[in-house]
């Protein structure tokens, strides 16, 4: 039977078949073009979802695409990296089969809440009727027939259902979108579809398939909390704004960079804020952070007041709440309530862009003294000497930094680049200098390894959409690699082009640094120091890319490396160039701040009770409050 819309307003449909029609007639104004909020999906297939969803996305599959995936936990990677090249203005779906399938999105679907990204997921279930339970892949709880696999999402997603009847997906899925669409409540939403309930027929009101254009809400400050947030930047004589990945997802770039210039306020940056502003903008500091810069650093520690833009102030922002004056005040402007009201913060509750425009105009001509922004400048410029120097090849061993300063120098300003967990975020926070606006993604919200690769799949299927001309360089450690390579496939399979760098120090080398820090001998991390392994040998990256469909080249050197990026950026095949960076030298050894890890108190080594107690003395400058 073919659906039809019947002459008293309504269409029968199944369940499966609604929600696709659905989706499908949802829309977004974008720089003033109307385009789909879901760009479409990623999918495996499996018993759980190919019977009834796969039939209904068939008919539709020339103009609401499904990417075919390789593992669920990329598929999530990637509609995240799609989502945040997007601003969070659109999102994919991701859909898996019942059991394992879906088990395996649990962890894109805690990247995605961590970052405050949209991804949807619709994941098959078992049998509402449950006459055929148990059902393969089906985890039977003794005292509770209810719960299953998918309630493990409850704690990782903004928004969860499991549809238990056909009329349900009509106040279902609204509210899942306005949760994906919310500033403040942004994040991953999970509809559990019982493999019975999906083909189930219903007659829908034609109304509810009705094409609608959305749009992202601004929320203005309460008037009473922005007087109290100017008063504070009036009388403060060392004032500095953390600006964090909440401008850019407000589209306040512009409005950031006005703001600070009008009122001599210098500006650092998140590792999720990285591209708010231009290397070369005069009100740019730097990096702060941990895995930040000098530069930042010193002129936080010496801020009387930080006004915090858009940040959730994570601890390798805040160094732990050890970077900040204890007595410096704190003034923080968030959409999101939460993230506002942290650690006794003035909190300025709105959109980052009205809220910058309204503390503007309230501040009229008021300016942070001369002197405070020449000292901050004047910290940039060493820290500027220091990258030129750290980045720049030598007759010293390979490592992080040359590479990325290699590829800094030939990119292209709108190029995007994609980097994750382990040693790159850090190395890539410290030493990229910004080109173009909003065009780094550092996954570090959830610091999770395998995002990389996956994540610049979707980053390129976004950035094709708008600059095809342009570039998706991921960097990427032989660890992350290890762990999730499979959309090297993926990329080369689609013709969605990417250049990635595999840089192979023999394991995870970050933390046998970490491990080293902490006065513990090398072991297990290295692949040379781990005791189960006999005989090391290295991975043959270039020949192990190539079985997957990329074009792939193994370098010496920088000299080598700036070759063949140069012939990638000319080839239109996804390409992977392989380099060896040392494990031991070459890290960036500037610009860190404290940042707490938990050390034994008590050990028969005494390098590491030496290091606990040296690591604890930093904990003199935590700042108190939660």
């Amino acid at each position: 039977m073919t659906p039809t819309e019947s002459s008293n307003g309504v269409i029968r449909l199944t369940v499966a078949q609604a929600i696709v029609k659905w989706l499908m007639a949802q829309w977004i104004v974008i720089d003033g073009v109307e385009t789909r909020i879901c760009g479409g999906g990623f999918g495996i297939f499996g018993h759980g979802n190919v019977p009834c969803l796969g039939e209904a996305l068939y008919p539709v599959r020339d103009e609401f695409p499904l990417y075919r995936g390789q593992n669920e936990q990329s598929m999530g990677f990637a509609a995240a990296a799609y989502a945040k090249y997007h601003l969070r203005q659109r999102f994919m779906f991701c859909t898996a089969s019942a059991g394992p399938g879906t088990a395996n999105l649990l962890t894109a679907a805690a990247l995605a809440h961590a970052n405050r990204l949209p991804i949807l997921m619709l994941c098959g279930d078992t049998f509402i009727t449950r006459l055929p339970d148990p059902v393969l892949q089906q985890l039977e709880h003794f005292g509770n027939p209810t719960l299953g696999v998918n309630d493990a999402f409850k704690s990782v997603t903004r928004f969860w259902d499991r549809i238990t009847h056909p009329a349900q997906i009509l106040q279902s899925l609204p509210a899942t979108l306005a949760t994906m669409l919310d500033p403040a409540d942004c994040g991953p939403a999970f509809i559990g579809l019982p493999q019975d309930l999906q083909g189930w027929a219903y007659d829908y009101p034609a109304t509810f398939f009705a094409r609608r254009v959305h749009h992202i809400r601004r929320q203005s400050a309460d008037e009473t909390d922005l007087a109290a947030a100017v008063q504070a930047l009036r009388t403060a004589q060392r004032p500095v704004i953390i600006a964090g990945g909440g401008v850019q997802y407000s589209r306040a770039t512009a409005e950031l960079q006005a703001f600070a210039a009008a009122h001599a306020i210098p500006v650092v940056e998140t590792i999720a804020g990285r591209a708010n502003l231009l290397a070369t903008d005069p009100l740019n500091i730097g990096p702060i952070g941990v895995t930040g810069s000098d530069s930042a650093n010193a002129v936080a520690a010496a801020a009387d007041l930080i006004l915090a833009v858009g940040t959730r102030l994570q601890d390798f922002t805040t160094g732990s709440w050890t970077a900040f004056a204890p007595d410096a005040k704190l003034v923080t402007l968030n959409v999101g309530r939460h993230d506002a009201a942290k650690h006794m913060a003035l909190a300025v509750v709105g959109d980052a862009k009205l809220g910058l425009l309204a503390m503007g105009k309230a501040l009229g001509s008021h300016k942070a003294p001369a002197a405070w922004l020449a000292q901050a400048q004047a910290h940039r410029r060493d820290w500027d000497a220091y990258v030129a120097a750290n980045t720049a090849p030598g007759n010293r061993p390979n490592s992080y930094a040359q590479a990325i300063g290699t590829v800094n120098a030939l990119c292209h300003p709108r190029d995007r680049i994609v980097a994750a967990a382990g040693g790159l975020p850090a190395e890539v926070t410290a030493n990229w200098r910004t080109l173009g606006l909003g065009t780094v993604d550092v996954e570090f919200g959830f610091s999770c390894m395998g995002y990389e690769i996956a994540g610049g799949w979707g980053a390129r299927i976004a950035q094709s959409e708008q600059e095809p001309d342009r570039d998706t360089v991921v960097f990427v450690g032989d660890g992350s690699y290890l762990l999730m390579n499979s959309d090297i496939y993926s990329a080369a399979l689609t013709g969605k082009k990417l250049i990635i760098l595999v840089l192979d120090n023999g394991g995870f080398a970050v933390i046998n640094k970490l491990q080293n820090n902490t006065g513990q001998p090398s072991f297990n991390n290295l692949i040379k120091d781990s005791p189960t392994v006999p005989e090391p040998f290295s991975v043959d990256f270039e020949a192990h890319a190539r079985a997957l469909g990329a074009e792939a080249q193994t370098v010496a050197n920088p000299a080598e490396l700036a070759e063949a990026f140069t012939r990638a950026k000319a080839a239109n095949r996804t390409q992977v160039i392989v380099m060896q960076v040392d494990p031991y030298e070459g890290w960036t050894t500037q610009g860190h701040a404290w940042w707490e890890v938990g050390t034994p108190q008590i050990s028969s080594n005494p390098q590491v009770t030496k290091a606990h107690e040296d690591w604890e003395s930093g904990r003199a400058n935590q700042r108190p409050g939660v």
